[in-house]
């Protein structure tokens, strides 16, 4: 048996209420959760106000506190 490097991932486990940014992809943007299954969770652009359901796909990978949102490119 080797002795590898193993990289884990989980689940975020979104609140409703979340504003959040997706930094690539498809998804890629601003986001506010606004819904959530055992298999989906339901976003909604501040901006477009158009609401969206997918299944739970992110994974947490950083939190920062200030940031302005949504985002001005």
């Amino acid at each position: 048996m080797s002795n590898d490097k193993v990289l884990y991932f989980k689940p975020y486990p979104f609140v409703v209420g979340q504003k959040i940014y997706i930094d690539g992809g498809p998804r890629k943007g601003d986001w506010e959760v606004v819904g959530i299954s055992d298999r989906k969770v339901k976003l909604r652009c501040p901006i477009s106000g158009k609401k969206l359901e997918w299944n739970r796909f992110c994974y947490f990978a950083e939190e920062r506190e200030g940031e302005q949102w949504p985002h001005i490119d």
